[in-house]
């Protein structure tokens, strides 16, 4: 299927590894020009070079903190035009809600309410004009299935699809569509570190958490990295027009809610 991307620039937050260096990879080969970020320099560049040997596609990367103002602002500059916004950022660790302090909480608001917020609120009005844009925010399975040891990531990711939810009643005259996508248990250096833990806490090796967690996902087998940023290319389509405000989960057939 030819999804009709090609020419245009995505940027794609958080994508010097994992899902969003899939999502990046994805929109690359699909004809984008995408601009990639990450906070560690050498990582990033093995990213950008990685793509770009995959696919021949244009990739601009740039080095700033999404937690930062500054850093956000570097970003627009760079993705001045861009018709396509991914929003990711790592989230915060798992733990005792007695635990977290207030410090914590402003740390995970401004990861993952704030970063996302302020990128959509400087990109939105070009894509407007424009009269073409695709956002797509990465929140989590979290949102939807909340659990007691996740309420640092899942209370401001629910915020994210709220705002979410207001905006698209807004911005689909315009043709600029915004929906969510709600990972769970992917092939990532997030789920290395959840089985370190496991590790830890059940006295096991890792290989023997990993499937610990597998175990935890109705088709028994962790997400590929390449399933979610085919995915995310497809929300970004040319056909993908007539969805908007979604939340889509990308969870093995795990969840069990109706809707």
């Amino acid at each position: 299927m030819k999804l009709g991307l090609e020419g245009r620039t995505a940027l794609v937050c958080a994508s010097s590894d994992g899902l969003g260096k899939a999502c990046a990879l994805s929109l690359a080969r699909e004809g984008c020009t995408v601009i990639i970020n990450g906070r560690d320099a050498d990582r990033l560049q093995t990213a950008a070079e990685q793509i770009r040997g995959e696919t021949d596609a244009k990739v601009t990367p740039v080095q700033a903190d999404l937690n930062t103002v500054e850093g956000r602002e570097a970003l627009c500059r760079t993705a001045q035009g861009a018709s396509i916004l991914v929003n990711n950022n790592a989230g915060p660790a798992p733990g005792n809600f007695q635990d977290f302090e207030r410090e914590d909480w402003e740390h995970a608001l401004e990861a993952n309410f704030y970063a996302p917020l302020f990128m959509i609120k400087a990109m939105l009005p070009g894509m407007r004009a424009r009269r073409f844009g695709r956002i797509v925010n990465i929140t989590s399975a979290r949102v939807k299935s909340p659990t007691p040891t996740m309420t640092l990531s899942t209370a401001p990711r629910a915020g994210v699809t709220a705002l979410v939810r207001a905006l698209a009643l807004d911005i689909a005259v315009d043709n600029v569509t915004i929906n969510n996508l709600l990972p769970e248990r992917f092939a990532t250096q997030r789920q290395v570190e959840m089985a370190e833990r496991i590790s830890k806490e059940q006295g096991i090796d890792r290989e023997s958490a990993m499937k610990v967690i597998a175990e935890t996902i109705a088709a028994k087998r962790l997400g590929r990295p390449e399933e979610f940023g085919d995915t995310c290319a497809f929300l970004c389509s040319v056909q993908a027009g007539y969805i908007s405000g979604q939340n889509l989960q990308l969870d093995g057939g795990s969840y069990r809610g109706l809707i």
